[in-house]
């Protein structure tokens, strides 16, 4: 018999009761082989004889009965039984001992504690190269106790190390593990692993013995004695304190020790109150959670993170309670995050990867409360639990950074909310990432419905004609499951995650059955409906909650569910039976292939059931990371489906639902009719046309074209504006929908526009069709940009001849792009201009003229010049139409024709241009000379006009550049401080010019220069060169000149010469208001130069010594700069 006590090492005391010495008699304490009789151990024996009855029940005793109930049970239990029981109750199966020392059965991810992804380096596959090679030594079982050495054969680095192993085994699972390599991971070390196996696979070389207290029972007292002696004989530096203590507590008659019945027994089995579960270590478990958050998503700390959600989903899958232990253990570590505090006040949203891990999370914690197997105390616990961490204020909400707006599971969203009432959206409290397994504890599994459909292949009614919406049965007879379709899917994926796939699959069937039921529902009532709906033009949301993107994802579940068993279940399916809710596991028997009709196949509905929902008409969720889920989830679904062959079957399921997509109206994504934000269908339209175009390209031509539409970017009309046949009406009216993901929308738009004019290659017809939709659909200049590129490139591969109507269609994206950018900012505006002239030039000489006449609707008078006219004019394009001359005559014409348009519409920046362009037509090149001279005196600058009286020049025109030389210095103010103006060489090269052309015309300029210029050192520079040569001395022309040079006394150098004196005078007390110490000597040189300009006029030498006496006068308080100004100039 046994008492529980709380009294390590052992689980429990162990005495007996009513002892009698004398049935000792004869018995011994003698060890016995494990193998004995009867010890084909999980079919390892060698021999095909039945197993003895006492090895059954043996067997089936150690699976379920703890041995203390064993003890209580019976008053004396024969040694060979309780050798049997002990034999069994070891672990079996080596599926279980690889789980839990490794993150997957497969053994094909890194360990934990983050050893290379060598699997030769993982503790399952190390344990069995250390039992292959010899390594497992001293093996001995004593009762539930197993015991033995591991050697570690020494490496390169590290010496050969022997390591002592023990573990405790209770009902066939490990209970506990001691190694003494130190190991601190979660999952088991080489060294128990290859014990485990040991006793596993040999176990008829292990010596067994009974639990230690039964030998002791068999012992006199002398052997008793003798035994304690010697025991701490071995070990007395060990355990001789301990047994002294012990000792003087037993010869006191008042100790605890003596007030307790019996004594424990380590070796004994599980008492009745253990519970029995595999041995985790929930330390490590808590530290290695710990340390791959705060590595913040670095150093895979990610991936490991969803491989231990991998190996909670493979404990579930094993019906091992240790899943639900572990994913407690693993939200206590992510509840205790300290960045969620942080982010929280920061207002900062977590990243994709942490958040897709709280998802998943989220979505372990639905599976565990679905468990039909789980009692009504332990759901209670979870529950508790889950409530506890939901009531936390930095429990992420399920949206990512909204409060949802989606029905509770078991409740369809009431009809208040659809007719625009945002009153109760806005009292609805925030649901977090527990919300849905916190509803789903209140589901249950009793409905007797449900139970005939998960229990049996075949529950069908022929003889049901309830043809009513909640019908049990459809019109063939089929089950149907009426629920929250992603809540019904949440149970198929609860009993996929617990073992149970037979019945997922049923469920799932009957799911899908409803889902057919309901579509040709909606189709019905839509066409009973369709004449009122077209003609009002606007639709409501029927799906406010989508099925693509949804947290719990049923469509993802149902398409599993059917591929799973469409490639069949694993051969270790770790099923031993199916699904009883009367609480009877029966054997797995092969059923009947009743669940489907004849001709269709599981993957037939996978690919229908996937299909229906990416079809669905949703409305887009609010905030970046539910918008970014909707997204990403169909992308997967729509990859997975791509991995599907299609066959006529799966062909003709396709031609099926693209026709109800078509038809459905607000049911349906591609529907006449959908609202201002839903969810767009251009992925989808894409997968849907390439699959279907090959079989029936009119069907895919209209799939595609009714999906290009994106009305959330056409006019925000207020609600209820009924003037727009495509503008829908808001769930919540006048809320400006805010897309995140707007850019990729777009891009997916553009995308399927793509894909449609690659296939429209030579049909005219439909090329047409696709480039009306473009231009009534895409409002992106940059996505019409790309595809008017891609045409282009489609159009002229060089492996065939132009397509002519494929290089209008991109001319005609082209256009649009030039229109659509022509007043706003558009860093790519360059490209997309040459680019168009480009393509114009392929399609032919009339596009080109024609996109030069109607020039001011595409481009600016700057771009139409010098891009356009250029291009068109220049050798490479002749070259390249192969014109005549009469073609050229007439491409050069309406070139000179537009440039002259856009030099009078912009001459500032045009008028160069022009110039250039007319050069070999003298009527349009004296034409723009005139419009140059127009423009000159009110709307162009110095700048400009100085680059026109520069190309002047440089074209053989001295007198016209002169002309604009003077117009550009009358525009121009240079100051005295600007002696680095750009306009300087300018200024310089129009007094050379003038100098060259003769003394009337530089007379002429020089009272300009004086007006406009006030700059010392610049006119200084002038005034010397207008004094070394004489005018007209070099000039262009050769012309004749009198060779004197001109006087400085008279004019005009005279007024140059006093205006350079009066400015180096005026610059002088400028520069004398704010100079400082550090500039003087700079001064000193700058008075230098003004008295060199000062003595080239005849009193030049008397006007500077008054002038430095003046100085000397006015600034004699700066007696520093004053003595350096005498000692320099006296």
């Amino acid at each position: 018999m046994a008492e529980r006590v709380q009294q390590p090492p052992a689980k429990r005391l162990c005495c007996r009761p009513g002892y009698n010495p004398a049935c000792r008699q004869g018995q011994r304490a003698g060890g016995a082989l494990c193998g004995g009789q009867g010890t084909a151990q999980g079919g390892s024996g060698k021999t095909q004889s039945p197993e003895s009855l006492l090895d059954i029940a043996a067997r089936k005793v150690a699976e379920k009965w703890p041995f203390q109930r064993v003890e209580e049970r019976f008053e004396r239990i024969p040694e060979p039984v309780q050798r049997r029981i002990v034999y069994w109750s070891f672990p079996r199966s080596e599926r279980e001992i690889c789980m839990y020392s490794s993150f997957n059965t497969g053994g094909e991810e890194s360990g934990a504690a983050g050893e290379n992804s060598d699997e030769t380096r993982l503790p399952f596959r190390r344990g069995i190269a250390l039992l292959e090679g010899g390594c497992v030594d001293n093996v001995l079982q004593v009762g539930f106790h197993l015991s033995g050495t591991v050697t570690e054969p020494a490496t390169s680095s590290e010496p050969e190390t022997v390591c002592n192993v023990a573990i405790s085994f209770d009902r066939c699972k490990i209970t506990s593990v001691t190694c003494g390599c130190g190991n601190k991971d979660i999952f088991y070390c080489a060294h128990v692993v290859a014990l485990s196996l040991y006793r596993i696979r040999q176990p008829d070389r292990v010596k067994l013995h009974l639990p230690i207290s039964e030998t002791l029972f068999q012992m006199s007292r002398d052997q008793l004695q003798k035994f304690v002696q010697y025991l701490i004989t071995v070990h007395h530096t060990q355990v001789l304190p301990t047994a002294q203590k012990l000792a003087d507590e037993i010869l006191s008659q008042n100790s605890e020790i003596n007030q307790v019945h019996g004594a424990p027994d380590p070796t004994a089995g599980a008492s009745v109150d253990d519970e029995n579960c595999w041995h985790l270590d929930e330390e490590q478990v808590q530290e290695q959670v710990k340390l791959f958050l705060s590595q913040g998503g670095y150093h895979g700390s990610g991936k490991q993170l969803n491989l231990l959600f991998a190996k909670v989903r493979e404990m579930l899958k094993m019906r091992d309670s240790n899943g639900a232990r572990m994913l407690t253990l693993i939200t206590e570590q992510f509840m205790a995050d300290p960045r969620l505090s942080l982010w929280r006040q920061q207002g900062t949203t977590m990243t994709d990867k942490y958040r897709q891990l709280w998802d998943e999370l989220g979505a372990l914690w639905m599976c565990i409360v679905l468990n039909p197997h789980s009692k009504p105390e332990q759901k209670s616990c979870w529950l508790r639990q889950l409530k506890k961490w939901n009531s936390v204020d930095v429990c992420p909400w399920e949206d990512g950074n909204h409060g949802n707006e989606l029905p509770n599971l078991t409740n369809s969203l009431p009809q208040g909310v659809l007719n625009g009432n945002p009153s109760y959206l806005a009292s609805r409290p925030h649901r977090t990432v527990f919300t849905r397994a916190i509803e789903a504890c209140d589901l249950h599994w009793q409905d007797s419905h449900l139970q005939h459909i998960i229990s049996s292949d075949l529950y069908t009614n022929y003889c049901y004609h309830d043809d009513t919406e909640s019908s049990l049965f459809d019109s063939r007879g089929w089950p149907m499951w009426h629920e929250h379709v992603p809540t019904a899917c949440a149970r198929v994926d609860a009993l996929r995650s617990h073992g149970y796939p037979r019945e997922a699959l049923r469920l799932a069937i009957a799911i899908v059955n409803t889902l057919r039921r309901q579509q040709q529902r909606q189709l019905e009532l839509f066409r009973q409906h369709k004449k009122e709906l077209l003609h009002k033009g606007v639709t409501s949301i029927t799906n406010t909650e989508g099925w693509v993107g949804h947290p719990l994802d049923p469509i993802g579940t149902l398409f599993s569910t059917l591929t799973e068993r469409e490639t069949g279940w694993a051969s270790d399916d770790c099923s031993p039976g199916f699904l009883d809710l009367s609480g009877t596991t029966h054997p797995q028997l092969c059923p009947p292939a009743r669940l489907l009709e004849e001709g269709e196949s599981y993957l037939a509905l996978a690919v229908e059931t996937a299909l229906l929902g990416l079809g669905q008409q949703r409305s887009m969720p609010d905030g970046l990371y539910a918008q970014e889920k909707v997204c990403r989830n169909e992308e997967q679904l729509i990859a997975r489906l791509q991995e599907v062959e299609l066959n006529d079957s799966l062909i003709k399921i396709f031609r099926k639902q693209a026709v109800f997509l078509l038809e459905a109206g607000p049911y349906s994504g591609l529907g006449e009719t959908i609202y201002r934000e839903s969810v767009p269908m251009h992925t989808f339209a894409k997968y849907l046309f390439t699959s279907l175009l090959p079989h029936d390209a009119e069907l895919a031509y209209k799939i595609a074209l009714r999906a290009m539409r994106l009305p959330v970017l056409e006019s925000t009309a207020p609600t209820g504006d009924l003037s727009r046949p495509h503008h829908m009406v808001s769930v919540v009216p006048n809320r400006y929908p805010r897309w995140f993901t707007l850019s990729h929308i777009e891009s997916q738009q553009c995308e399927l526009a793509s894909t449609m004019l690659t296939a429209a290659k030579g049909d005219a017809r439909r090329l047409e069709t696709v480039l009306e939709s473009i231009q009534k659909n895409i409002h992106s200049s940059s996505h019409i940009f790309k595809l008017a590129q891609d045409a282009f490139k489609i159009a002229t591969l060089m492996d065939s001849l132009p397509d002519i109507t494929l290089l209008k269609v991109s001319l005609e994206l082209g256009l649009q792009v030039m229109r659509m950018t022509l007043s706003t900012l558009n860093w790519r505006r360059r490209e997309m201009v040459r680019w168009l002239v480009t393509c114009a030039t392929e399609v032919g000489v009339y596009a080109l003229d024609s996109i030069m006449q109607g020039w001011f609707t595409l481009f600016t008078p700057t771009e139409a010049t010098s891009i356009v006219a250029t291009t068109v004019m220049s050798s490479s394009t002749i070259v390249r139409l192969h014109l005549e001359c009469h073609q050229q005559d007439n491409l050069a014409s309406s070139a000179r024709t537009l440039a002259l348009q856009c030099a009078m519409k912009d001459p500032q920046n045009c008028a160069l241009s022009a110039l250039t362009l007319c050069e070999k037509d003298h009527i349009a090149f004296e034409t723009a000379y005139q419009i140059v001279l127009d423009a000159a005196a009110t709307g162009m600058s110095y700048t400009q006009l100085f680059t026109i009286a520069r190309y002047m020049e440089h074209r053989g025109y001295p007198l016209r550049a002169y002309k604009l030389a003077t117009l550009a210095m009358t525009h121009l103010n240079l100051s005295y401080n600007q002696d680095t103006h750009p306009a300087i060489n300018d200024v310089l090269w129009a007094c050379v010019l003038s100098h060259s052309l003769g003394k009337n015309e530089l007379a002429a300029i020089i009272p300009l220069v004086v007006k406009s210029v006030k700059c010392a050192t610049v006119l200084s520079d002038i005034l010397r060169r207008c004094t070394l040569t004489t005018p007209g001395v070099v000039t262009l022309h050769s012309r004749r000149n009198s060779g004197k040079l001109m006087s400085l006394d008279k004019a005009p150098l005279r007024q140059l010469l006093d205006a350079t004196i009066g400015a180096y005078i005026n610059t002088t007390h400028s520069r004398l208001t704010h100079i400082s110490p550090r500039h003087y000597s700079e001064f000193i040189e700058f008075l230098s130069k003004a008295r060199e300009t000062f003595l080239m006029a005849h009193d030049g030498h008397i006007q500077f010594t008054q002038f430095i006496d003046n100085l000397k006068q006015i600034y004699k308080g700066k007696k520093k700069l004053m003595m350096l100004v005498r000692e320099r100039f006296g």
